[in-house]
C-alpha cells in the first residue's frame, strides 16, 4: 500500500504542516510505518516533531544533492512508527542548484523511490509557494492532499494550487492525482466556516474529507513542544479529528483497491 502523498497549498497559515505531523502520528498509531519529509526551508515540521537535532544531523538538502544517503538522513522513531528527514534553511539554497539542473524538478522523486517501499505512507510537507521544490515534490507524489482554511480567501488560493497539480499531472507525473481537499480551523459557531464548505462542495465535492479539523488551542500548542498532539494531548479534540483523518484516508484507499 505504499503511497507518497505531498501535502500542499501555496497559501500559509493553512494548517498544512500541522496536519502533515499529526495525520503521520495517527497513522502510526495505527502500527503503520511513515516517513515524514520536511520539505520546507522553514522547517516547521522538523521543530514540530523533534526538540533537539545535533549540528551534524544530515538533511534533505543533503540528500538531494547527493551529499549523505537516506539512511544517514532519517532519524528514526521520532513518534511512535514515524520517522524523519528534517530540513534547515540550506534548503533555500538548493532552488536555485535545482533551476539550472536539467534533471531538477525530478531529484527528489529520484532519492525517494528506493526507499518508497519501506514504507506504508510518505508524506511531503512542501512549502507554502509554488517553486521548484513544490514541483519536486508533486512530481515525486502519487498525490496531493491539500489543506484549506475556513476563511474568506480560501478560495482563491484552492484554484491556485489546482491549476499548479494540472500543470505537474500533464508534464512531469502522468499518475498524480488529488487525495482530497481538508477543512482546517473549521468553527461551526462562525457563518464563514460554513460558507467556505459549500462554497468548494459546490465545485468539488468528490475530492472533500469528511472529517474536518477545528480550531483548537491545545493543537495550536503542541508544536512548541516539539510534539504531535496524539503525544501532548491523546484525548483532545484536536487528536481525535486527526485520528479520524487518518481513519477516513485508510478506508478511502481501501475502497480503491
Amino acid at each position: 500500500m505504499s503511497k507518497i502523498i505531498a501535502l500542499t497549498n501555496q497559501k500559509g497559515g493553512v494548517g498544512k504542516t500541522t496536519t502533515a505531523i499529526n495525520l503521520a502520528a495517527a497513522l502510526g498509531e495505527a502500527s503503520l510505518k511513515v516517513l515524514l519529509v520536511d520539505f520546507d526551508p522553514q522547517g516547521n515540521t522538523t521543530s514540530g516533531i523533534v526538540t533537539n537535532i545535533k549540528e551534524s544531523q544530515p538533511t534533505i538538502y543533503d540528500l538531494i544533492c547527493g551529499n549523505a544517503s537516506p539512511e544517514k538522513c532519517i532519524m528514526n522513531e521520532v513518534s511512535t512508527g514515524v520517522d524523519l528527514i528534517p530540513t534547515d534553511i540550506d534548503l533555500s539554497g538548493a532552488e536555485v542548484e535545482l533551476l539550472r539542473s536539467k534533471r531538477g524538478q525530478l531529484v527528489l522523486k529520484e532519492v525517494l523511490d528506493p526507499i518508497k517501499d519501506d514504507y506504508d505512507f510518505i508524506f511531503i510537507d512542501c512549502p507554502p509557494s509554488i517553486g521548484v521544490l513544490t514541483v519536486n515534490a508533486l512530481t515525486a507524489a502519487d498525490s496531493a492532499l491539500i489543506p484549506v482554511q475556513c476563511e474568506y480567501y480560501a478560495l482563491e488560493g484552492l484554484n491556485q494550487v489546482l491549476n499548479t497539480i494540472e500543470i505537474v499531472k500533464q508534464k512531469l507525473n502522468l499518475d498524480l492525482t488529488i487525495e482530497g481537499i481538508l477543512f482546517t480551523m473549521h468553527d461551526v459557531r462562525t457563518r464563514l466556516s460554513e460558507e467556505v464548505v459549500q462554497s468548494v462542495k459546490d465545485n468539488l465535492d468528490e475530492y472533500i474529507f469528511d472529517t474536518k479539523i477545528p480550531r483548537n488551542i491545545r493543537l495550536a500548542e503542541a508544536p512548541s513542544y516539539g510534539m504531535p498532539i496524539i503525544s501532548y494531548d491523546s484525548g483532545s479534540r484536536g487528536a481525535e479529528s486527526y485520528r479520524l483523518l487518518a481513519a477516513e484516508l485508510l478506508n478511502k484507499l481501501a475502497g480503491e483497491n
